[in-house]
């Protein structure tokens, strides 16, 4: 199971929202490519990068500590926030981002996706956040009537090869993920599902393996030092030899 740790933008700096909420944010450090480089030193090999003034704005705030990251730390990263048009995605993947993850446009122009899949492959990865099953937009700020499990199935069935999958009520609270979500997704969804909110215990890291899932995020659990990333990656990669 491939490990994604995550670094959070927002002016530059390096933060983590609670629950999404813009005015519940911690700074952690003022230059994102110095935690980049300490994530590699601990064996990550990926990296997942969220510019929240992007999501909340629409507009490309931290394309250049984007840049550095990717510039420096020689991670394989992807990119997701205020990505909408093909533009901004040509721009990350002129800047060397391995995938680019589109959100919000996903549901407000699925047409947009299946040209962007039919275009990049691969590169291209969709966002799923959702709170009770409901996909949320703009941020987080804006909660759908969209189902969240059939939306995935429709990603999947157009082409889209990476979903990452968010229950928002669960990130950034350090009391666990929605397992049962993903038991859901990996037994109805076609594509490779990277769980992402909330993921706080090693059991949970196993259990996410066991599913089958392609990929996890994990951000404050890290940045408490509540979870080491090197013991993650090493419970990761049990079963199959790879992280």
């Amino acid at each position: 199971m491939q490990i994604f740790p995550a670094i959070d933008l927002r002016n530059g700096e390096v933060v983590r929202l609670i629950q999404g909420d813009y005015d519940r944010m911690d700074v952690y450090a003022k230059d994102p490519v110095e935690i980049a480089l300490q994530f590699r030193a601990q064996g990550a090999q990926n990296l997942h990068v969220v510019d929240l003034d992007g999501a909340k704005d629409g507009r490309l705030v931290n394309e250049q500590a984007v840049r550095r990251i990717v510039k420096d730390s020689g991670l394989f990263v992807e990119i997701g926030g205020g990505i909408r048009d093909e533009e901004r995605i040509l721009r990350y993947l002129d800047a060397g981002v391995g995938r680019v993850i589109l959100g919000t446009v996903a549901v407000e122009n699925y047409a947009f996706v299946e040209d962007m899949v039919y275009r990049y492959g691969d590169k291209i990865a969709v966002s799923v956040d959702a709170r009770d099953q409901k996909i949320a937009i703009k941020g987080w700020k804006e909660i759908t009537e969209i189902d969240s499990v059939a939306f995935c199935s429709r990603l999947a069935d157009t082409g889209v090869q990476t979903i990452i999958y968010t229950d928002i009520s669960k990130d950034g609270g350090l009391q666990g993920t929605n397992l049962d979500i993903y038991r859901v997704l990996s037994a109805r969804v076609k594509a490779d599902i990277v769980a992402s909110g909330g993921i706080s215990y090693m059991q949970e890291i196993a259990s996410l393996r066991e599913m089958g899932l392609y990929g996890a995020i994990l951000g404050k659990v890290l940045y408490e030092n509540k979870l080491s990333l090197k013991e993650v990656l090493a419970e990761s990669r049990k079963g199959n030899g790879s992280c």
